[in-house]
């Protein structure tokens, strides 16, 4: 009797800098792929989580808390062996078979040494990349900027003592193109026809031959487009290398040392607790200034508002701001605001603290 080898599961690797829309990009995938058992692996900067409760919030009875798994511990393609790998163990390990893995790569992360780990033999024998997909800013680009903020990104990779590449913005940006099969431009809305038109087409001469390049606003997708494209990028790697694994064989070839350069600024993550807000709207206007007082970087997290059965999600990347009421709170849950606040390790915690409070008793 022949036994029916059983198909591969595939995984979907999506990259970007930070605020690029990565997790709304997800997000609405899993809106949409209820009839799909998902497994995630979330590569978020620091411990506090929030990226992995906002996904796992999602309308999908098909991937629970218990789904998610968050690595922590720096740019997940830096610590493949003690991190990822094991990630992806425990998935395999489940009972229940998961139709597809999704993995969202920190904002740092080179593609390229993750695809690779797909070549582990305990791997490849049963997980397959159907693509990657980088998403970009369209209107940072639009720009001349590779992020809408690029202090943000540097601080973020100066932070990261896992990090073992320290390359330009632009050679990070490349190799995210080269190793793409898909790169959605993000934020389209945010400009004009002619620019998105010119823009396409300078990012479709970065990437590889045939790769397409979409653009799409607010992470919105039909996922049969992200989750159909069966890849096995893993077998292609040789067409993915980045700037770092070159420079490596340039100089494994001329016989030259090759010495890692660290240079890391202090970098902070705190979490605050707020009461409910009386006014989101009030709130949310009043935050900007916070913000920008305080040359905060990354702002994400829920609201509780007064008088509202719904939480309010919060996001904001630099002076930007965006808000919307994603579920309604459950039974078991402390209805109250949590903020996460990223920014350089000089701010002042106290007084940051005090006005949000302020803020928030208004």
């Amino acid at each position: 009797m022949q036994i029916k080898q059983m198909k591969k599961i595939p995984a979907t690797v999506i990259t970007g800098f930070l605020g690029s829309g990565k997790t709304t990009l997800i997000r609405h995938l899993l809106e949409n792929m209820a009839n799909q058992k998902i497994a995630l692996i979330i590569n978020e900067f620091g411990d506090l989580g929030i990226d992995g409760d906002l996904l796992g919030s999602c309308d999908n009875p098909n991937c629970s808390e218990d789904d998610i798994i968050e690595l922590t511990n720096g740019c997940i393609c830096c610590t493949v062996a003690d991190d990822f790998i094991p990630a992806i163990e425990k998935i395999l390990a489940r009972d229940e078979r998961v139709d597809h893995i999704i993995i969202e790569t920190s904002g740092l992360a080179l593609p390229q040494p993750l695809v690779q780990a797909f070549n582990w033999p305990e791997i490849k024998a049963q997980v397959t990349i159907n693509g990657v997909i980088t998403v970009a800013d369209a209107e940072a680009l639009a720009n001349g900027r590779f992020a809408h903020d690029e202090v943000q990104v540097q601080n973020q990779r100066e932070a990261d003592d896992s990090l073992d590449h320290i390359s330009s913005l632009h050679e990070l940006f490349e190799d995210q193109l080269i190793c793409a099969d898909m790169i959605l431009l993000n934020k389209a809305e945010l400009i004009n026809a002619d620019k998105l038109q010119a823009l396409t087409a300078e990012i479709s001469q970065e990437a590889r031959v045939s790769v397409p390049v979409v653009a799409i606003s607010r992470g919105i997708i039909d996922p049969k487009i992200i989750l159909g494209l069966d890849m096995s990028a893993e077998d292609d790697i040789a067409n993915r290398k980045s700037h770092h694994e070159l420079e490596h064989e340039a100089q494994h070839e001329s016989g030259e040392p090759h010495h890692h350069d660290h240079d890391h600024d202090d970098f902070k993550s705190i979490s605050i607790n707020l009461p409910e807000i009386t006014d989101i709207e009030q709130f949310q206007a009043a935050l900007a200034g916070v913000i920008q007082a305080h040359k905060i970087l990354r702002l994400k997290g829920f609201i509780a508002v007064n008088d509202k059965d719904m939480r309010y999600i919060v996001q904001a990347v630099g002076p930007r701001i965006e808000g919307y009421f994603d579920r309604m709170w459950q039974f078991n849950e402390v209805k109250q605001t949590r903020l996460v606040v990223i920014s350089g390790a000089g701010f002042d915690e106290t007084l940051l603290k005090a006005e949000l409070q302020q803020l928030a008793a208004q």
